[in-house]
């Protein structure tokens, strides 16, 4: 019988994890369970140590390297003594060569294999398949990793929790690491940040195998009902229009209960036969652009594989847009929403309609002299009813001939033509008046089936029905007409209302937004504002499937200013459009100017804080301190006394301070050169330790042996490490370490932070190296001053 593994998992030493998995064992001793410690660290934390209390401890194998004697776990002691419970710490922990495994882990197998059970624990930073993500968060590499396999093998895994701030207090408060460490600790691995992040990573880590636990007892017991520990929004995405309310809606309800957003899409059987709908390439980019997925099954029902895809997914919503099939091929082939809902079971289903038109898009203007616009297919049906059921009405009343008469008959086709010309339009209802005038002739008028009229009076009435009909058609024709030009007027005061109502935003936001409700309104297949940059054009700010990317690629382009235009590809525009696009080109030229303005006021802000800068230098300078000093200097030289020594330390302190505000003037105003190259930190730390007057051995740099370059000039950084030194209280120390791709050198010393202008001119350096220069409190006391270097690449 095997051992079964129970592992408590830490996000970074110190949380407890020791202390938990003691705890356990002093609990399961307590209860008569056989329990021996195997192998503990305390690393002299008294709490870990009361906490090992009268457990049974296993004495450790002593091991010789190097002339070193180092103590590993005997797991064959361990074997023979075959406890019911063994606790092993640190199971990434890599072994001393000459034991019996490389690593730790490998000895606990061999205790599990023997039907031990054992109780350990690990740091999330040690798994393998985060030790590159580790090491980009904290600038620290794993060396000691352990196979994500191992671990997710383990039948119990606790989550050893500790909030960031509490782990930092217990670390300043010594109960971690030795005091001379923890400023350096909580100023590099143990930073906020850090635990932060390391936190998140162990919570994803550990979620991630519990869902697959989930799924795993699910499919042995052949659940399929989606159980609703996490919402997973599903939107179906056929590359229709609406695809894209349907994304940001399936967003916006994912974002509020903090659930997955995924896109599907069911593709036909013979998927390579069918060409991919257009719109479904910008569909993908939005999901991506709202951290959503993307996924396409294939299927020839589609509402049993969308259906399938949202059980395997455990989705808990589907959302479907409207159906673009007509009545008739629902009649025929059946609805898809239909079969969804039936399909769906628990699985909540959410048609949404799609955006209303006259928000989104303005109908077109109808064009002078011309019959109305009417929508093709009521157009196509009444070219097929009009005429036919025209002339198919005079048939049908052709037996009442002698009683109903000619004028009763042509009252009855003239409501036939009123029909035809409400339903399509003045040209089939011209075709339908035509046709029931002959029609009534052949059936109505003597002599009888024949169109020769003997009677006059039979004629006149016949051209007053031609008369009339032309009247009523032109009319309702007229009546239409006036509809459509209010419906465009409603649809274009509502867009100007709304333009006129929000104030265009600066920045990133304003000119995506203003084109894609611009290609909306006008219905257009793309729209784009292009900007020139030397010969080429690039895209501001673009929305749609077919967008241009050269002006001459457009239907039509607008010039915004002399480097932009606006590029707009699909249906002609009418002049009413052209009238229309004028407010949208005023709203995208205003932000381009607020995008100029802010660029030119972030310069303006800093040229002036550059300008008073240089003020207080020309300030200093002008009341010509350095032929003072230079005399006092010379007489403090002259007094061989500790005064005359302080006065000539004091005094060149000052020219030292004079010659940098002089320096960092030059430099501001770009008479000196910057030269950033790879700089060793320790060569400028000691060169600038060695610069300093007075006694150097109140300083004491601690630089870890590895440490990468910095990009900087050699000549600036020592400067500035030497005005920090000058600066601060004694005794100080100096240390340094790699911090998320960054280097952070660091001051520690005691007393409150000085003022004066020492440290602004090395905050000039460090800045002019594209560092920052930060003063905080240190944990243990006194002040820290940190300056934030690039590392040099390579």
């Amino acid at each position: 019988m095997t051992g079964r593994l129970r592992v408590f998992l830490g996000a970074a030493p110190g949380v407890g994890k020791t202390y938990a998995m003691l705890a356990e064992g002093r609990r399961l001793h307590d209860e008569g369970t056989d329990v021996v410690v195997g192998l503990v660290e305390t690393y002299g934390r008294r709490g870990t140590e009361n906490q090992l209390g009268d457990l049974p401890v296993l004495p450790r194998r002593p091991v010789a390297y190097r002339g070193m004697d180092l103590t590993e776990l005997d797991t064959g002691a361990l074997l023979d003594r075959h406890p019911a419970l063994a606790l092993v710490d640190e199971l990434a922990h890599t072994n001393a060569p000459g034991s019996r495994h490389p690593k730790r882990w490998q000895d606990v197998r061999d205790l599990l294999d023997a039907g031990i059970d054992v109780a350990t624990t690990l740091n999330i930073q040690h798994l393998e398949s985060l030790n590159d993500v580790v090491e980009q968060i904290t600038g620290v590499a794993q060396r000691e990793t352990i196979p994500d396999e191992v671990v997710r093998g383990a039948d119990r895994i606790e989550l050893v929790d500790l909030s960031p701030q509490a782990l930092r207090s217990r670390m300043a408060q010594g109960e971690i690491y030795p005091p001379d460490r923890v400023d350096i600790a909580l100023d590099h691995y143990f930073r906020a940040g850090n635990l932060g992040a390391l936190r998140e990573l162990a919570l994803l880590w550990l979620a991630d195998r519990v869902e697959e636990e989930l799924a795993d007892y699910r499919a042995r017991h052949g659940i399929r009902a989606p159980w609703e520990t996490k919402e997973r929004i599903l939107v179906a995405l056929n590359g229709a229009p609406q695809g894209e309310h349907l994304i940001r809606r399936g967003a916006r309800t994912a974002t509020r209960v903090h659930g997955d957003l995924i896109g599907v899409h069911v593709r036909p059987d013979d998927a390579t036969a069918t060409r991919e709908p257009p719109a479904l390439a910008g569909q993908r980019a939005l999901l991506r652009e709202l951290h959503g997925s993307y996924a396409e099954v294939s299927g020839g029902d589609v509402a049993r594989a969308l259906v399938g895809f949202a059980h395997a997914e455990s989705a808990t919503q589907i959302l479907l847009g409207p159906t673009s099939r007509s009545r008739l091929r629902e009649l025929a082939t059946g609805s898809v929403i239909n079969r969804v809902i039936r399909l769906a079971g628990p699985i909540d289903v959410r048609v949404l309609p799609a955006p209303e038109p006259g928000l989104l898009a303005v109908p077109p203007a109808p064009r002078r002299r011309r019959p109305a616009a009417v929508p093709l297919p009521r157009r196509r049906l009444a070219w097929l009813l009009g005429p036919a059921g025209t002339a198919a009405l005079a048939w049908a009343l052709s037996p009442l001939r002698t009683s109903l008469a000619l004028s009763g008959v042509l009252l009855c086709l003239l409501l036939a033509v009123t029909a035809t010309a409400r339903l399509g339009g003045l040209l089939p209802a011209a075709a339908s008046t035509a046709a029931g005038a002959l029609a009534a002739d052949y059936f109505f008028t003597s002599p009888w089936h024949s169109l020769v009229v003997d009677r006059g009076a039979d004629l006149a009435a016949l051209l007053l029905f031609l008369a009339v009909a032309g009247i009523i058609s032109h009319l309702i024709d007229g009546l239409t007409r006036r509809g459509q030009q209010a419906d465009r007027a409603r649809a274009e005061a509502a867009v100007l209302a709304r333009l006129a109502g929000e104030t265009v935003e600066s920045g990133a936001r304003a000119l995506p937004e203003l084109v894609a409700d611009l290609r909306q309104v006008f219905g257009l297949d793309g729209a784009v504002v292009l900007v020139r940059t030397g010969p080429l054009w690039q895209p501001a700010a673009a929305s749609g499937a077919v967008v241009p990317l050269r002006p001459d690629e457009a239907t039509l382009t607008v010039e915004l200013d002399r480097d932009a235009v606006l590029a707009l590809r699909g249906p002609a525009l009418t002049e009413e459009d052209t009238r229309l696009l004028g407010p949208y080109v005023t709203q995208l030229r205003l932000a381009r100017e607020r995008e100029r303005l802010a660029a030119q006021a972030s310069a303006a802000e800093s040229l002036a804080h550059t300008d008073a800068l240089h003020t207080a230098l020309l300030d200093a300078v002008g009341q010509d301190l350095r032929a003072p000093l230079a005399a006092v200097r010379r007489e403090a030289a002259a007094l061989p006394t500790p005064e005359g020594t302080r006065i000539g330390g004091a005094a060149e302190r000052m020219e030292r301070m004079v010659a940098n505000l002089l320096d960092l003037s030059r430099l501001r105003a770009g008479v000196i050169p910057v030269v950033l190259r790879p700089t060793a930190v320790g060569e400028v730390v000691a060169a600038a330790v060695a610069s300093l007057p007075g006694e150097p051995a109140a300083v004491r740099a601690v630089l870890a042996d590895g440490l990468p370059p910095v990009l900087a000039d050699p000549g600036l950084l020592e400067r500035a490490v030497a005005d920090v030194l000058a600066a601060a209280a004694r005794p100080a120390v100096v240390d340094a370490g790699a911090v998320a791709g960054r280097v952070h050198v660091r001051v520690t010393a005691p007393g409150p932070a000085p003022g004066g202008p020492g440290l602004t001119v090395a905050q000039g350096f460090v800045e002019a190296m594209n560092g920052e220069l930060t003063a905080e409190p240190a944990p243990g006391g006194g002040m820290a001053y940190v300056l934030d270097l690039a590392r040099a690449p390579g």
